[in-house]
């Protein structure tokens, strides 16, 4: 197994470069036209020089077009069962993810497709499942390194964290566990957990029912800074004025659903926001996602609702 680039003519690497600046390009119009989640129907529309390429394989997890001679990108894909760990491709003791081979050959035409771009440094997108067929795409991400011995490339998810692991690795390698940290969760995380809570419950308002998407957020029921976890279980849709209150604890949820507001905010009177955002959902019960298996963590909603009590 080599690490050296392979030969490619200027004009074919200028063409890979106009290839993944355009699928960047054509990712964020989808995102802001509302088009967060992607399925394959949703990436049809790309092409360049009149062409369609293809952003995501169909079968395998690793994809090449055929124009190219380095993966565009690679996927995971959704796993539905809350047991598992959040995230598939589990992150290595210095904090960085990892993508695994496809099978254990180093000469697979994926594996080589992959390895061509970690030698150019080249960016690739990361598509991560949150339901069956339906991708959070995560871009630009870049391999930082090879693993043979354990069949895996390390994943960068920004260019300072590439950086970092080579100037950091054997200096501080603490410091760079703390910061590669740091931009996992920020950068795939919590993008993920908001995705699939919002998928979950069906992109509405658990307490309110309101259906505007980028009004909306993944409440953590459990937040970061007391252990919870960024996964569907600790979460629960919210419009972003319940989120708030519920942080707050103007607002609880208790271990049977039931929402329960403070006491003194029962007596105020401050006009119709209070009275029918916040007054009127005391005693009822939030709507929950129709799997079982994504419904809120009873133990964490109990730690959660005596806290609220405490507060109260």
């Amino acid at each position: 197994m080599t690490d050296r680039a392979p030969s490619v003519s200027s004009a074919a690497d200028a063409y890979d470069q106009r290839v993944r600046a355009g699928a960047f390009a054509y990712l964020e119009r989808l995102a802001a036209s509302g088009t967060v989640l992607v399925r394959q129907k949703d990436l049809a529309g790309f092409s360049v020089d009149n062409a369609a390429i293809r952003l995501m394989a169909t079968q395998q997890g690793i994809w090449k077009p055929r124009q190219m001679s380095s993966a565009l990108s690679f996927r995971t894909v959704f796993a539905p069962d809350p047991a598992q760990r959040p995230y598939d491709d589990q992150p290595g003791a210095d904090g960085f993810l990892r993508y695994k081979w496809r099978g254990q050959d180093p000469q697979h035409p994926d594996n080589k497709a992959l390895r061509n771009a970690k030698v150019r440094e080249l960016p690739l997108i990361w598509f991560h499942g949150v339901a069956s067929g339906v991708y959070l795409p995560v871009f630009p991400v870049w391999l930082a390194a090879e693993e043979p011995a354990a069949h895996q490339f390390v994943v960068s998810l920004d260019q300072e964290s590439l950086r970092a692991r080579r100037d950091l690795a054997l200096q501080d390698p603490d410091l760079l566990r703390s910061y590669a940290e740091r931009v996992v969760m920020a950068r795939l995380h919590q993008p993920m957990f908001r995705q699939r809570v919002l998928v979950a419950y069906e992109n509405q308002c658990a307490l309110c029912r309101l259906r505007h998407t980028r009004l909306l957020d993944a409440a953590h029921v459990l937040p970061d800074s007391a252990g919870g976890e960024p996964v569907v279980t600790n979460g629960i849709a919210m419009c972003k004025i319940h989120h708030a209150a519920y942080d707050a604890d103007i607002f609880g949820i208790s271990p049977r659903y039931r929402v329960g507001v403070r006491p003194d905010v029962m007596t105020e009177i401050d006009g119709p926001t209070l009275k029918y955002t916040l007054q009127e959902i005391d005693g009822s019960e939030i709507e929950l996602p129709k799997r079982r298996n994504a419904r809120p963590d009873r133990e964490l909603l109990e730690i959660r609702w005596n806290q609220f009590l405490e507060a109260s």
